[in-house]
């Protein structure tokens, strides 16, 4: 059962998804997970630097936030661009970032996002920390600063902090891909189960068991009755999906139109059969991106 708020997510393959926006508790978890990790890293700099007799007890403080400053900076892009939206702590939470417009993250928004995060939350909560008593009004500025880019994801649909409004991003819970009942079986869609369409292994290296349950939900909606407004809108939706699939995976023959339902099924069967034959060697491709996410690992 999916709890929280839900949203409609349109990807260039032109089907809509529908998404469970990361809340801002798992955001949160994910945060300290990640803020754990760099913290630890740079402790362990500081350790180094100390046996070293390189820090002094009068800069012991500021060596310490300018190491946590150069190892956080880098982790967070460098992480979520390595791993398509996601740092350690989004691992573990089961979260990650995607692109508000439904097109793939970019360098540049992953970067942007990460450095709205330093003028958010960390260079004015480092600044109540090294602020002495008598500093009061810095102190209280800095405080309602943090309050306010805080409150921001609680007013807005998509719970987007400033660095998300900015890079056009937001946090979602990852799908679970969930294969329905097998519609590849001979028969089911034709009295002698073949068809005209063939695919090899490189048109199938593509795309992953998420892709795989997407196009299975948009199949089994063609069967469903539908008005002619409707109709006409599935049969758009259909051959826009077929002409981003053949460019996708280098298709080179035409696709009619009359042809539409008869390819994506017949690239259905392919698919799944294929999928599944991996999985049975160890190789579990959850989405479109597996092979992005094992180059750059």
């Amino acid at each position: 059962m999916a709890f929280g708020r839900t949203d409609e997510l349109i990807p260039p393959e032109g089907v809509p998804l529908q998404f469970r926006i990361a809340g801002l508790g798992v955001r949160t978890a994910a945060q300290i997970c990640d803020i754990m990790i760099t913290g630890v890293g740079a402790l362990a700099l500081f350790l180094l630097l100390l046996a070293l007799d390189l820090v002094t007890p009068e800069t012991a403080i500021a060596i310490a936030t300018m190491l946590f400053f150069f190892i956080r900076i880098p982790y967070y892009a460098a992480i979520e661009l390595m791993w398509n939206g996601q740092t350690v702590g989004k691992r573990l939470m089961k979260i990650k970032v995607v692109a508000a417009d439904g097109q793939s993250l970019t360098a540049q928004s992953l970067v942007v996002r990460n450095l709205m995060k330093e003028a958010e939350v960390f260079l004015p909560g480092t600044l109540l920390l090294t602020l002495d008593g008598a500093q009061t009004a810095p102190a209280i500025f800095s405080l309602l600063w943090v309050a306010c880019v805080l409150a921001v994801p609680v007013f807005n649909r998509r719970r987007r902090r400033l660095g998300d409004l900015i890079a056009g991003t937001y946090a979602i819970h990852l799908p679970k891909p969930v294969l329905l009942k097998d519609m590849s079986q001979p028969g089911q869609n034709s009295p002698t189960g073949q068809s005209r369409f063939t695919f090899l292994t490189h048109h199938l290296e593509h795309y992953g068991a998420f892709e795989l349950q997407t196009l299975e939900g948009l199949l089994r909606a063609s069967g469903m009755p539908k008005g002619p407004a409707q109709y006409q809108r599935h049969k758009d939706t259909l051959a826009a999906v077929v002409e981003q699939v053949r460019r996708k995976i280098e298709y080179a023959d035409r696709v009619r139109a009359t042809e539409h339902q008869a390819f994506l099924t017949a690239f259905y069967k392919a698919q799944r059969s294929y999928l599944e034959q991996r999985q049975l060697f160890g190789d579990r491709r959850t989405d479109k991106h597996h092979a992005t996410s094992a180059d750059k690992s």
